[in-house]
């Protein structure tokens, strides 16, 4: 019995048995520090493309680690060989976000700079229901007379990269102003529109072509554009077609043609994540609205 008792003590002893360190306040204060800019660093990749980039290093990471844990010497050796050009091959997959880094830190001071990375709240409110109300009506409105229109909303990941390849406008968004920026012939109606939060941040932006050889020859390039733009970020796209009228939306790469405004209604009220406590539905103040708006047309 005493050699058992024995036995279970120099277990406890030899497992569980630590020394505590010498920590000092400064010892403190730089685990603080470092633990907070790998959190902003990962809040950071989360908001912006960069996330998927770097689930897709993770990845190849994970699988070096099985070939090590089965011993596939061959995967082994050519990973060795392809670390010495990993860090150019980061510079290289990376260089939009680090130039936008670098100039930010350079322009502006610190807390700027670490808003400007989106190291701050990504969208630290979602558009109020007349602006959810404006984007139906004016999508419906648009298809009643076949006037094309590619309306991204953003969602959590910021989409500064397509922002900057358009043309900057930071309006409140309303329903006469989305009309008039696709209306036909106007300097603005070519190219997607994106929505952040109740403002169009900008105009006329380009978006990726989907490279999906799956899908129908039918749909057009802005059917195209939107699927492509799907594919890359977490956004909810519109689109209205010019042929048809329809209207569509895209999101995680899958295309939904001919929905109804209800459907639309539904899609964005999702992305809006209303608090619970809000139990007023826009739907009889949207179909109020548009039967009024139809009187008037008559009229």
């Amino acid at each position: 019995m005493r050699n058992t008792l024995s036995s279970i003590s120099d277990f406890f002893n030899y497992y569980f048995s630590f020394n505590i360190p010498n920590i000092h306040a400064i010892d403190v204060i730089e685990i603080i520090i470092i633990a907070f800019f790998f959190y902003q660093i990962l809040v950071w990749f989360k908001n912006t493309r960069a996330w998927m980039l770097f689930r897709g290093v993770m990845i190849i990471i994970a699988f070096f680690i099985v070939a090590a844990a089965l011993q596939m010497n061959t995967i082994l050796w050519l990973g060795e060989k392809l670390l010495n050009v990993a860090l150019i091959m980061v510079v290289v997959v990376f260089q939009p976000e680090l130039r936008k880094a670098l100039e930010n830190l350079g322009r502006k001071n610190l807390f700027a700079f670490l808003s400007g990375l989106g190291f701050a709240k990504g969208i630290a409110k979602r558009f109020e229901d007349k602006t959810l109300n404006d984007l139906v009506m004016a999508c419906y409105e648009m298809g009643a007379v076949k006037t094309g229109a590619l309306i991204v909303v953003e969602n959590e990941m910021r989409l500064d990269e397509y922002e900057r390849t358009g043309i900057a406008l930071d309006s409140i968004l309303s329903r006469q102003l989305l009309i008039n920026i696709f209306e036909k012939n106007t300097p603005l109606h070519d190219g997607a529109v994106i929505v952040r939060g109740d403002r169009v941040v900008s105009a006329t932006c380009y978006l990726p072509l989907s490279e999906n050889m799956s899908l129908s020859k039918e749909l057009g390039t802005r059917h195209r554009a939107a699927i492509g733009m799907s594919e890359v970020c977490d956004a909810l796209i519109i689109v209205v077609s010019e042929e048809t009228g329809q209207v569509s939306i895209a999101e995680h790469g899958k295309l939904r043609r001919g929905i109804s405004d209800e459907e639309l209604l539904e899609a964005l009220r999702e992305l809006q994540k209303p608090e619970e406590e809000e139990n007023v539905s826009t739907k009889p103040h949207i179909v109020g609205r548009r039967a009024k708006h139809e009187t008037e047309n008559k009229n």
